[in-house]
């Protein structure tokens, strides 16, 4: 059975109640599966609108690609 650990709870830019939560995920799609690190957005603080699961294995790929991103913004 999946269980949801929270991680941090982050503002979001540009908004006025809007969060970013990063969360641990074990075994997200049935017994045995590996955990994911989970990235939901919630515009009004509560209600997650957008949510992404992010195995750890890809992590640094991604935060490499975030990086990337932002330098060339």
């Amino acid at each position: 059975m999946s269980q949801v650990t929270q991680l941090a709870k982050i503002p979001l830019s540009g908004t006025k109640k809007g969060v970013i939560s990063i969360s641990n995920v074990t075994e997200p799609y049935g017994a045995g599966t590996a955990d994911v690190v989970s990235i939901g957005i919630a515009l009004n603080g509560e209600d997650v609108e957008w949510k992404s699961h992010i195995p750890y294995d890809n992590i640094d790929e991604v935060v490499k690609v975030l990086l990337e991103a932002k330098a060339n913004k």
